[in-house]
């Protein structure tokens, strides 16, 4: 295994690695915690200034944690593959040894004294947390004015993804080798996307939001990305299960994610709306689908034709949901601190504000409806094939927000494939699907049934072992 090892990282940069190479060098003690941390922090350093990734850095307490866990790994305690591993968390996970802003402006020095149920569970498992990473603002759709915002790795000029833009940063770039992202619409699958990484969206209750800043609760869900479906596993683990804290979650046995992950997928049904993801996306898009469609043949996989609702009222009836609950979460800002919000967060609160009860009520009601067919339409196969966006990533400043906006046109209907896993609570898997002529990477999702997670990770993983696309880099010269 050592000799594996050695082969994996040779002549590779520590920021090149996969969590799960890192986890496998550390474990079999060719680097330490204390060199891996120091490394990535030194990356930090470097890129940081330009790419705006993170919007605090905790050295101090990552450095200390490192020492920790290479004492503890050298003692012969071993916590699991997260041990010693440097990641980084999304800046709306509560820390006590750091603020949280959730991307707001009057939020910039807010220290709650206390840790995410997620935070807890990642150091308990031996992780070391490197600091927070920078955000939309509220975890909508644009960014706050006055705090970071991210640079896609692949080209400053690409849109890099909302909200858990940094997460996506950080990721593709070596400047952690896991993050936490959240997902209300979308916003741990478009920066995947966008950024050429791997996210999982978990089924809605799987991960606790306990000290989690909310969006709308309802929708709101917290995973993994990282640059492997392996690497999303080992972290998925670790964060998923019930928490007395928020008694949203579910209590569901949690499996070890990582177990099974080799299996082969031979007779796995994967269902394809040719209309949806085919004949309505552009011809880049439609191409990586079609090849994405031959991998999985070559596997072993049936493809599966299914005819998924496409009501193309889904975003107006996501952005009416939106609104009803993120007044709810932030009674007591607004409209009393109005003028300390962004444009894009202060349009959704305005929105929400304005809506009626016969609004709200039909709003609720075509969820129901929605969602029922959603489930009749899957009930043939065992996982679902979509693109996350219809086109590939976009030119686009990335200080703009809200899908169908007139000054940024060119997202169009953003929210077509990502808000069905949302509305429904889905688990939804995004994949590095290749690159485009301009050489921006660009995607695919396996979405599942609820608490289907671990045949998701092994379709992805199955995808994995055949595909190199989550193995290239950006070339980070114009940033250095």
């Amino acid at each position: 295994m050592k000799d594996l090892v050695d082969t994996a990282i040779q002549g590779r940069q520590i920021s090149d690695l996969s969590l799960s190479d890192v986890s496998s060098a550390i474990g079999q003690g060719i680097l330490g915690p204390v060199e891996v941390t120091q490394a990535t922090l030194e990356r930090i350093e470097q890129l940081n200034p330009v790419l705006k990734a993170y919007v605090t850095v905790t050295a101090d307490h990552a450095m200390a944690r490192a020492h920790e866990a290479e004492a503890e790994i050298r003692s012969g305690l071993r916590r699991g593959p997260l041990h010693g591993v440097p990641i980084a968390v999304k800046d709306l996970c509560e820390t006590r040894f750091a603020p949280t802003t959730a991307g707001m402006g009057i939020y910039k020095n807010n220290d709650t004294g206390r840790d995410s149920t997620v935070v807890t569970r990642l150091e308990q498992a031996g992780a070391v947390i490197l600091g927070k990473l920078a955000m939309t603002e509220g975890a909508y759709s644009g960014h706050h004015p006055d705090l970071p915002t991210p640079l896609n790795p692949w080209g400053k000029e690409f849109w890099a993804g909302s909200s858990s833009s940094g997460s996506g940063v950080a990721t593709a770039t070596g400047m952690a080798f896991a993050t936490l992202g959240s997902d209300t619409g979308g916003s741990i699958r478009f920066p995947s996307n966008a950024c050429g990484i791997t996210g999982l969206k978990g089924t809605w209750g799987r991960v606790s939001r306990h000290g989690v800043y909310a969006l709308a609760d309802s929708l709101d869900h917290v995973g993994p990305m990282a640059r492997t479906a392996a690497d999303c596993a080992a972290m998925m683990s670790v964060i998923a299960g019930a928490d007395p804290a928020d008694p949203t979650t579910l209590n569901a046995p949690v499996p070890d994610y990582l177990d099974g992950i080799d299996s082969p997928i031979r007779g796995l049904r994967i269902g394809a709306d040719a209309a949806m993801i085919l004949e309505a996306t552009a011809p880049d898009t439609a191409a990586m689908i079609a090849s994405v469609i031959e991998t999985y043949t070559s596997l072993g996989a049936v493809i599966v034709p299914i005819n998924l609702p496409n009501d193309p009222d889904i975003s107006k009836y996501w952005t009416s949901l939106c609104g009803i609950e993120v007044i709810l979460a932030h009674k007591g800002t607004w409209p009393e601190r109005k003028a300390e919000y962004g444009p894009y967060l202060g349009e959704a609160l305005a929105l929400g504000a304005g809506l009626s009860a016969n609004d709200v009520g039909e709003a609720l009601q075509w969820r129901l409806v929605y969602n029922g067919a959603l489930a009749r339409a899957m009930e043939p196969v065992d996982i679902v094939l979509l693109p996350v966006t219809e086109a590939p990533t976009p030119v686009l400043d990335n200080t703009l927000g809200a899908p169908g906006q007139p000054d940024n046109p060119e997202l169009g209907d953003l929210l077509k494939l990502t808000a069905p896993a949302d509305l429904a609570g889905l688990p939804s898997l995004t994949l590095p699907g290749g690159f485009d002529a301009r050489g921006a990477p660009f995607g695919f999702q396996l979405m599942g049934k609820s608490l289907s997670e671990g045949l998701l990770l092994n379709a992805g993983h199955a995808f994995q072992k055949v595909t190199d696309f989550h193995a290239r880099r950006p070339d980070l010269s114009s940033f250095i």
